[in-house]
Parts: structure tokens; sequence; C-alpha cells
């Protein structure tokens, strides 16, 4: 049997309790405008959201001189969500132009010395999964600027000049040339491992002209000169002949070793491949060093291992190769099956001003990373570590405001709302309940997050209560004891990818 939970020892936490019972006395804090439970239970059921994606590579080449080296892939940006076509409703209405809800931005870096010569304009155009896209293509860092990380900064406007706010990417590490030592694990942000994000490029003749991408469009391999994919690449073990199943692996990826890329979009997939390390244009047979960042490579098909993966104009075809006739471990390439590899990043804002006055812009957008559970029953607390945090913001627990109390830009506290407001029916409710967990600014501006708060019941039924099961099974004795249950309730969090 559990203990009772006045034997918990957390007496901070009571501390906390009563503090912010005495915020709830506080009159200076007013609802928030067209804020409620009904309007917020609304929403979740059809999130009028509006994203902002950010995809980038996780190291830059530094440049020297008066070179420029762009960054490659260059950084991408993606809109989506059903808000924005509401947001361009909303200002068709007032009889605004097309001009002024038409969407632009500019990202450069973030240093307080770079002027807008140093950014890159942002041009949207549509596509075809009712998304807008726009990539930054002359974005570089230079020999003058002596950081080793940096983060991307994008501004977003509206055509009336209106503000929409700024979006921050993450952290970038930045590197003079690719590494040709065998790596170490002294290095080990510089290697791929396996489940992380990569993409491929390949430039033919070296012309950076030429770059084209490894992408995924309507389902299928190609080869693109716009637009780049970030692709899952993992680990995995020989599988047997006669199963498409296969082991995944943990650790970093190394040459030599069998390995599958998966669209992380799509979900599409290649068939396992066994990675390469390339040298003037030469597959080499007996290397089992760490792949790193910026590394050349290639992609020899499993099942057959004379064909490697290829680019020929817009398509990905395979490419049969020949043995090498001074050395068996060496297999000559062709120009298009040399890619370079890159890990990658992606950053995701997603915000809602449909129940909102919003009067400014919508940054700096609330982050939340990280959560952590204090006490339970009726005294449980919730702390949200992540970014940004202010005093104007609320945790929601689906449709319910939680007591929240700001402690800094990195911390909020809150109390853990009751799993009675959830149902009003305590004999249904045998099984773990999940709510999202968002945050919402005084002035009605929704931030959604990707974690949510599951409420889960004991399992395991006390002599007495069992009797009182068999006894009166519709009676309140019922009713009381599963309240008994979930208020000694045992709190779990999870993260939704």
């Amino acid at each position: 049997m559990p203990p009772h939970i006045d034997s918990v020892p957390v007496p901070p936490v009571y501390i906390l309790t009563i503090v912010i019972l005495l915020l709830r006395l506080d009159q200076s804090f007013s609802p928030l405008p067209r804020v409620t439970r009904e309007s917020v239970r609304q929403y979740l059921q059809f999130p009028p959201d509006q994203s902002v994606r950010i995809l980038h590579a996780k190291v830059a080449q530094k440049s020297y001189g008066n070179e420029k080296r762009f960054f490659c892939p260059p950084p991408c940006v993606y809109i989506s969500g059903s808000g924005w076509k509401l947001k361009q409703d909303v200002l068709n209405a007032t009889g605004a132009g097309d001009s002024c809800y038409r969407l632009y931005g500019y990202m450069g870096l973030d240093s307080s010395c770079v002027t807008q010569a140093d950014t890159s304009k942002l041009a949207f155009e549509d596509q075809p999964d009712a998304r807008m896209f726009a990539c930054a293509k002359s974005l570089y860092i230079s020999d003058t600027d002596k950081r080793k990380h940096f983060r991307l900064v994008l501004k977003l406007f509206l055509g009336n000049g209106q503000e929409i706010g700024s979006f921050l990417s993450k952290l970038i590490k930045v590197i003079s040339k690719p590494s040709q030592k065998r790596q170490s694990m002294k290095n080990a942000d510089l290697c791929i491992s396996t489940g992380s994000r990569v993409a491929l490029f390949n430039r033919l003749r070296s012309q950076t002209v030429s770059t084209r991408y490894l992408a995924v469009e309507r389902g299928a391999f190609v080869a693109s000169a716009r637009q780049w994919t970030a692709f899952t690449v993992t680990l995995v073990e020989d599988q047997h002949a006669d199963s498409e199943e296969f082991t995944v692996c943990e650790g970093f990826i190394c040459y030599g070793c069998v390995v599958q890329l998966v669209c992380t979009d799509s979900g599409v997939a290649l068939p396992p491949m066994v990675i390469r390390k390339v040298n003037k244009q030469h597959a080499i047979l007996d290397v089992d060093e760490p792949v790193s960042q910026l590394h050349k490579c290639a992609f020899q098909f499993k099942d057959n291992s004379q064909m490697y993966l290829c680019l020929s104009n817009e398509r990905i075809i395979q490419y049969q190769v020949s043995s090498s006739l001074r050395e068996q471990s060496r297999e000559v390439l062709n120009d298009g099956s040399c890619w370079t590899i890159i890990g990658t990043e992606a950053v995701e804002y997603t915000f809602c001003e449909g129940l909102a006055c919003v009067q400014g812009a919508i940054s700096p957008i609330p982050v939340i990373t990280g959560l952590e559970v204090n006490g339970g029953g009726h005294v449980a607390m919730l702390e949200v570590n992540g970014e940004n945090f202010g005093p104007h913001l609320k945790v929601w627990f689906g449709n319910v405001e939680a007591e929240t109390m700001f402690r800094s830009p990195k911390s909020m506290l809150c109390v853990v709302p009751d799993v009675s407001v959830f149902s009003g029916e305590w004999r249904w409710l045998r099984h773990p309940i999940t709510v999202p967990l968002s945050l919402i600014r005084l002035d009605g501006l929704i931030y959604r997050s990707t974690f949510s708060f599951t409420y889960t019941p004991e399992h395991n039924t006390p002599p007495q209560a069992r009797g009182a099961l068999q006894n009166a099974p519709e009676s309140d004795t019922l009713i009381d004891f599963i309240h008994q249950e979930f208020t000694r309730t045992n709190f779990h969090l999870f993260m939704q990818n």
C-alpha cells in the first residue's frame, strides 16, 4: 500500500502553495480577455495554429578574408497552420489589400553588430502541401567574428510593416574546415550519431552552382537545387535474408556500417546501405572510423555491393562502380556518387492569435524544455523549465488554467489542478488521463508546447476499499474511493515528438 501523502517530505512545496493561495487574493490579476475554459476547449479541438519551422545545419564553416562560404545547406523556413489563413481573412475583412497580409522576413546572425546588409531577405513561396517556404542562401560568418557558437535570428513581418515576431534557431557550431583526423569522444559534437538528423548534398566538379540536395518530393527521392530534406540516419544490424525487419543499434555512425536514411517529414526510407568514406573519388572499403561533419561519403547498397546511391540531373539512381586496378580496398566512383554529409537541427514555434488581442509582436516566444513534479495529491506542484518566461504567462492543463508563479525567465511554478476538473463522473476515471500543456499570455495569445501531463491512478486497491467495491458497487463509497485514488495520484510526464 503506498504511503500516505502526508509522509512525503516536501516542506518547500507547502510554502510555495501558501504563496500561490495568497496570490488568489490579489485583485490586480484580471481575467484573460476572451479566454475561457470553453474557448480553450474549442481551440484544442480545432486549433487554428500558426507554426514557424526553421531547419539549419549543426555546423557552419567560417569564411576567411574576402571569401564568402555560404551556409550549406542554406537555412530554410517553413510556415504552416490554418491560423495564417485566418489572420489573412481578418485583415481582408478590414479592407486591406493583398500586399498588406503578404508575409516576408529577414534572417541573420544573432549579433548586435549585424547590419541589414548582413541579413538575407526571404521571399516565401507557396508549396503543394499548403505550406510556405523560403531559404536564406547568402548567409555566412566571417573570420572577424570570433564566436565558437551562434544562432540564427528570423524576423517576420506583414506587408503593411507590422512585425509578427523574432524566432531563434538552435546553436550552430563554427568550424574552420572539415576535420580529416580520426574523431574521438573529445570531439563527439562533430561525430554523426545514430538517430540524429542529417542532410546530404553533392557538388559536381566542386562547383557551388552545381550543388544538389537529396530531397523527397511527392514520396520520391530527387536531387533538388532548391530544397533539402532532413533524414534520420539510423545504425542497423544486418537483417536476415528472408526478413525486411532490422534491429536498431546505438552509438556513432562509422564507415563500413549499415545505415538507413528515413525522411523526417514523410517517413519515406531508402533501403539499408553501407556508408563508405570517399577519398579522391574512391570509396575506401577498409576504413571504420566515425563519420564526421562535412565528410565526403558514399552509400553502397547492401543487397548489391556494386551499386551506389547516385544523382543524375534531378534523378536519384543506382550507379555501378568498378574496382580499382591498384587496390582491392578501393572502388572508383563518379561525381554523382560522392555526397557530403552534415548534421541538421530543426526548431518549431507554434502559437495562436485566435483568442488574443495582440497589440505588438508575439515574441519573445516562451519555450518549455523540461518539467518536474514536486509532491502529490492536493499539493502537487509542477516546475516548468525553459526560456523566455515572464509574469504575463499562465500554465494551462488542457482547458484548465493553473495557479502560476513566475520565478525567473527560465523557471515557473504552478499548482497541478485536481483531476476532478476534467470529469464529472468519478466512476469512469479508471484509466490514465493525459492533457496537453500550453502557455497563455495575458492578452490571450496561446503558445502550444510538445509536452503533456498524465494523471495515473493507483493500481493497488486497499482491502477496505475492495469490500466496499463488492458490497456497494454503485454507492457513494465507490465514488469516494476513486476520488481518494486520484488524490494519491502518481504523476508522469511525457514529451510528444
